[in-house]
């Protein structure tokens, strides 16, 4: 089968698209033909190193994904279209007994740990497999398997966010970023939504955000202030590190909570812990999300609240073109390749 993967680390010339071994379908599992992937920041990260995360080379990438199953232990399942739950995990330790899959100790994602979603087949378990709406393309619904199904997880599970409270999101142009402010503005949540493009900050506008800020880390808790009458926000949506979480932790009201997934500039910021007791702030560290958040998420698209945005398609003989678009910066919304 065709597929995309990486035989080294470095930059672009250790991806190649070219034909890799067809995948085994065992018993509890289905064969999903791809249509469609995203790109992810994880994907430049295996590429240029991957480090921490036990993998061997060559390895299809990927880790989001929607397609159609072609083979199935149930004949039903045949035929059916489908997003890929991109973790694997045991379903025997105490998380997954207890309902949190995400927290599996032993979960292997894909375009991680195993060979991902850029290819034309994969196999998974069947539970990994999750039905998607008519209303959804594969690219929208491949979206919805690692950047919606974060920032859901930030929103609902962590953050427990209300109809009416405030919500600052940091770096709107990113996937998660621009993920969280639609979700929080469909929740009818009151959203503030930051960057340092003036595109991105219209675009924003466009899809919900009620208020935009382009201004530096440092000045951003006095422009939260001003847009929140000197109270602050409920909700902080912060993947970024470094410099803005400072701004994220001056950014909240007393007793407001904050929800973080990244840490693209830096992972070590000042921890500013008389700010937290004193003003008794809540901290949120989140990853991913359980497939029975996944089908929420499905069930708001199928419901019209939410369609994520493609920015561009790329197919798959040009993998290498979708990664420097994401690598720019320029994008808003998801770097879609079709399969």
């Amino acid at each position: 089968m065709k597929a995309a993967f990486m035989t080294g680390h470095g930059g672009n010339e250790v991806i190649e698209v070219g034909d890799r071994p067809m995948p085994q379908r065992r018993p509890g599992e289905v064969l999903v033909r791809m249509r469609a992937a995203t790109v992810n920041r994880v994907d430049l990260y295996m590429r240029d190193s991957g480090a921490g995360i036990t993998h061997s080379l060559p390895q299809i990438m990927g880790v989001d994904g929607a397609g159609v199953i072609e083979e199935a232990d149930m004949p039903e399942l045949i035929g059916r279209r489908v997003t890929l739950y991109p973790g694997i995990v045991c379903g025997t330790c105490e998380f997954c007994r207890r309902g949190e899959p995400v927290l599996c100790a032993k979960m292997s994602l894909l375009g991680e740990h195993r060979d991902g979603t850029m290819a034309e087949y994969v196999c998974v378990p069947a539970g990994n497999a999750l039905p998607i709406p008519d209303r959804l393309d594969f690219a929208q619904a491949a979206a919805l398997g690692v950047n919606y199904l974060t920032a859901w997880r930030m929103l609902f599970t962590k953050a427990k966010l209300q109809p009416g409270e405030t919500v600052l999101v940091f770096g709107v142009g990113g996937g998660v970023s621009l993920a969280a402010m639609q979700i929080a503005a469909a929740a009818g949540a009151h959203v503030l939504a930051t960057s340092r493009s003036a595109d991105k900050l219209a675009r924003a506008r466009a899809l919900g955000a009620d208020a935009v800020i382009d201004a530096p880390a440092d000045k951003i808790p006095a422009a939260v202030m001003d847009l929140t009458g000197g109270r602050g926000a409920d909700v902080v949506i912060e993947n970024i590190g470094g410099a803005m979480w400072s701004a994220a932790l001056k950014s909240l009201v007393r007793g407001g909570r904050v929800a973080t997934c990244g840490a693209t500039i830096g992972d070590q910021p000042p921890a500013d812990l008389r700010r937290v007791f004193i003003r008794q702030l809540q901290i949120f560290g989140s990853t991913l999300g359980n497939p029975s958040e996944l089908s929420e998420l499905i069930a708001w698209c199928d419901a019209g609240k939410l369609t994520p945005p493609i920015d561009l398609r790329y197919p798959l003989d040009d993998i290498r073109a979708a990664f420097d678009h994401l690598e720019s910066g320029s994008q808003f919304g998801k770097i879609a390749i079709d399969i």
